[in-house]
């Protein structure tokens, strides 16, 4: 009997050794996440939304801030040296990139480009980054590879359906009568939204008193009522031309995040779509 008991004792502690063996090493596949960073809210918010919980990521530039005056932090050097991926748009203002890639000195970093032309607050600039990005993540970590496509088609819908719903108010608010003037990083998504663009303008510091006086003549002339200005490039850019216009203004965000609870595409285009159509019925 106390042999029995013996062998018994033994296949249990077996047992139990190959099942905390097993569960030990599931443990680990599943906390071995892809290691991203990002230079904007831009690409995080689908980076996370791609990725799910296969990937950890890690944005740079804060949402309200302009990328072209975006001073590096010996954290940010950090968080590529341990990064797997570094996604970035390539635009002008990211010049600081260079550096930054540089000082990480990550051989096993890889580094994309992200080179869309076009507004990314428009639902068909969104949707091919979507695409994009999706098949990075795919080619990077090809076991996750149909789970990525997936949630890239979900948020596809998702960015479809809700881009129809915006364009349908700004419709009936019959927006395609109104004149504008926008700050130039502003062009492409009022383009999208239906207003007729008068003019656009640039940064705060682009406009000296010679470009402020063209474009309130621009301005009268056109019957402009309203000014539309960028968050992230200078939001006030366009306030003295307003002022003088006698027209409503109101400053737009080109990146997720930019206001309180606006962190996905979806709340983002939500809120410049209600902050338009609140401005013209003033």
């Amino acid at each position: 009997m106390r042999g029995r008991h013996y062998w018994l004792s033994l296949i249990i502690l077996v047992l139990i050794l190959m099942v905390n063996l097993v569960s030990g090493g599931c443990t680990s596949k599943e906390v071995e996440k892809l290691q991203l960073v990002t230079s904007t809210a831009l690409l995080a918010q689908v980076v996370e939304r791609v990725g799910s919980d296969k990937v950890e990521v890690v944005n740079i530039i804060p949402p309200a801030q302009c990328p072209g005056h975006f001073d590096v932090k010996p954290s940010d050097i950090q968080k590529l040296a341990e990064a797997d991926l570094f996604l970035m748009h390539g635009w002008q203002g990211e010049k600081f990139t260079d550096d930054l890639i540089a000082s990480a000195n990550n051989p096993d970093l890889s580094v994309f480009v992200i080179d869309i032309k076009g507004n990314w607050m428009t639902p068909q600039v969104q949707s091919q980054a979507i695409d994009i990005i999706a098949g990075i993540i795919s080619q990077t970590d090809a076991d996750n590879s149909a789970g990525f496509q997936k949630n890239a088609g979900d948020f596809k819908a998702a960015v479809n359906a809700k881009g129809a719903e915006m364009a349908d108010k700004l419709a009936e608010a019959n927006v395609s009568q109104i004149n504008v003037m926008c700050a130039e990083q502003q062009a492409g998504f009022v383009q999208w939204a239906g207003f007729n663009i008068v003019a656009t303008f640039g940064r705060p510091d682009s406009l000296t008193p010679q470009v402020v006086k063209e474009l309130v003549d621009s301005g009268r002339e056109g019957k402009v009522t309203l000014i539309i200005d960028n968050m992230q490039s200078g939001k006030d850019a366009g306030a003295g031309v307003a002022e003088e216009l006698g027209s409503a203004r109101v400053i737009l965000s080109n990146f997720p995040g930019g206001y309180e609870n606006t962190e996905t595409w979806e709340k983002a285009i939500e809120y410049n779509v209600a902050l338009l159509l609140e401005a013209i019925v003033r």
